[in-house]
Order: C-alpha cells, then structure tokens, then sequence
C-alpha cells in the first residue's frame, strides 16, 4: 500500500467524520464540496476536512479504497456514508443525525470542531545538476 494511501486510510479509520471535498472551509472549490459540508453543519457533527486538490494522487487513492468515482466523500467512523446529494437527503430527514448518534455515542455534539488535515505530500526538493 503506497503512504498516500495509507494516510488516507488511517484518516478515515481513526477521525469521526471526514470529509474529503474539493477546497477547505474557509475556501470551498466546489458546489457539492459546499452542500456535504453545509450538511454535516446543519446536524452540529465534529467534521475532519481534507482537501484532495493539493495533489490529484489523493482522489485516486481515495476513490480505490472506498470504491466511490465522486468527491465530496463523507466518512462516519470509518464507514463511506455517500456524496453530496446523499449526505444533504440524510440531513434534511434527520437520519444523519440518527447516523451520527449511533455511531459516535453519548456525548458527540461536545466536540463540534471543524479541522483540516493535509494529506499531500510535501513537495520534493529539485536536484539540479551542476
């Protein structure tokens, strides 16, 4: 497994909710990227951000390990909830909310922090030949 692959995996599996989205928060690249998280706002849920367009590596890795071709992708403890459309529907019926209960337990709404994890590689530096 590639280290890219393995961070991403590792962010899914050890964060409560991730979203990975075109763009961060405070600067939003996407129309869908904005209603996912619009949507996990709207329930209160602790979300973890990654912005997959620092490095095109990162959709590709992401889009292998959860068999979903789209961004913005939703992860509830480890689980691919669904895109945009999907999320939003979730919320709007209250059943993201349900999710969120369920598998985060007692006590989730207390951790309402929004942050942002990079995963990109940091740039290589060039070797110039002399």
């Amino acid at each position: 497994m590639s280290e890219l692959k393995e961070r991403i995996r590792k962010t899914i599996e050890t964060e409560d909710v991730v979203l990975f989205m075109k763009g961060t928060p405070a600067r939003i690249m996407c129309g869908n990227s904005s209603r996912a998280l619009e949507a996990l706002r709207s329930v209160g849920a602790p979300v973890t951000v990654v912005d997959v367009l620092p490095d095109p590596a990162i959709r590709t890795e992401l889009s292998a390990l959860s068999n979903w071709p789209t961004i913005p992708q939703v992860f509830v403890r480890g689980e691919l909830v669904g895109g945009a459309d999907i999320v939003q529907e979730l919320a709007e019926t209250g059943e993201l909310r349900e999710k969120l209960e369920s598998s985060l337990g007692e006590g989730w709404q207390e951790a309402r922090a929004e942050r942002v994890v990079e995963l990109a590689a940091p740039p290589r530096p060039l070797h110039l030949a002399p």
